[in-house]
């Protein structure tokens, strides 16, 4: 069984590439080109999801594509890493989260693949999100590791690529979310019409628009997300070994 890796650019760095797949889908071309990479004694498909170099931002992504030629690579399984804000106060800068729910406030995305004349209207069940065995063998690989890992949250996926407002992120909180992103929806949607196990490792990089009383600033973030990859790293090689081959 095939594995899909989707990050940003940075967590390429991360594993050693071994091949790169040229291909396109009926959705248009994905965000980059995936490259086979490798992980401990296992090889994983990564695919870049704002392009390499880093360019598109989230409202422009072609997530059908993305998901779509992963599929066509024979991923079965695809792990997300994606970089969020905190609406829980309680959840640090640098803290990792295996989040179980999302809400969707995104809007004009190409989210689904039944939208074609001749594509069949199928209305899948959705319930639990990210339930399966890649998001059970993050948890599992993180206790092993003796990583601090948060085993649930709620993503409130936003438009992008501004950030919250500050009374935005209070309208996060009490509609239950947990965390703030911009990627994953329609990504997790799309990945579910497609029959693949879709986890989402979320990384903390700040504090939301109004958690704390420090501005939020780019450049933080960027040191967190850095501060964050080599544990990142160590709980995807750990969760890929104990996943089907």
């Amino acid at each position: 069984m095939s594995i899909g890796i989707i990050g940003g650019t940075g967590a390429l760095a991360l594993y050693e590439p071994l091949e790169t797949a040229a291909l396109t889908t009926p959705f248009g071309p994905p965000s980059a080109r995936p490259v086979r990479v490798a992980i401990g004694d296992r090889s994983a498909w990564f695919l870049a999801r704002h392009g390499n170099p880093h360019r598109i931002p989230p409202h422009r992504v072609n997530y059908r594509a993305n998901l779509h030629v992963l599929r066509t690579l024979g991923c079965r399984t695809v792990i997300a890493v994606s970089a969020v804000g905190a609406v829980d106060p309680a959840l640090p800068a640098g803290a990792l989260v295996a989040i179980d729910q999302v809400i969707d406030y995104t809007w004009g995305r190409l989210h689904t693949y039944s939208d074609g004349p001749s594509a069949p209207l199928r209305h899948v069940e959705f319930a639990q999100p990210f339930e399966g065995e890649a998001r059970r063998a993050l948890i599992e690989a993180a206790s092993e590791l003796g990583e601090s890992l948060v085993p649930e949250g709620c993503y409130g996926a936003t438009q992008g690529p501004r950030l919250e407002s500050a009374a935005e992120v209070r309208r996060l909180a009490r509609d239950g979310c947990t965390v703030v992103g911009m990627t994953a929806m329609p990504e997790a949607g799309l990945a579910r019409e497609l029959g693949m196990d879709y986890a989402n490792l979320c990384v903390v990089a700040n504090p939301a628009a109004g958690v704390s009383d420090t501005p939020i600033s780019e450049d933080e973030i960027h040191r967190e997300l850095a501060a964050a990859m080599d544990r990142v790293r160590r709980v995807l090689s750990a969760a890929v070994a104990r996943l089907p081959e």
